[in-house]
């Protein structure tokens, strides 16, 4: 009872987290803001949402799968999003400091 009730505040934690990264890489001004809401919200969501699955699974061969998802998530995914920042910068997107007007806005002098 004690590890059900534990799994469905992992899955629920990690749904809800799943969906503020969305929220954020929908809302973030710039490539890279959105880029890092994708990429910290992406490993913690994968995490939470494996936990919960793996003490649903119990001790088997599920829960083996899914740490080893886990692994290979926890190491792919900040390696993906630096990759991304690296190629976009590159490619000479700079990132929006602060001051900078919004894309689109006309600028009025």
């Amino acid at each position: 009872m004690i590890i059900d009730i534990l799994s469905w505040i992992l899955l629920l934690t990690g749904g809800a987290l799943g969906i503020l990264g969305g929220i954020g890489i929908h809302r973030f001004p710039d490539f890279y803001t959105r880029l890092h809401a994708g990429g910290i919200t992406d490993t913690l969501c994968a995490m939470l949402i494996l936990t919960g699955l793996a003490l649903q699974a119990g001790w088997s061969l599920a829960a083996f799968k899914l740490g080893m998802i886990f692994m290979f998530l926890f190491f792919t995914s900040p390696t993906a999003s630096h990759a991304l920042a690296s190629a976009a910068m590159h490619s000479g997107l700079k990132p929006r400091l602060e001051g900078d007007e919004p894309a689109g806005v006309p600028h009025h002098d």
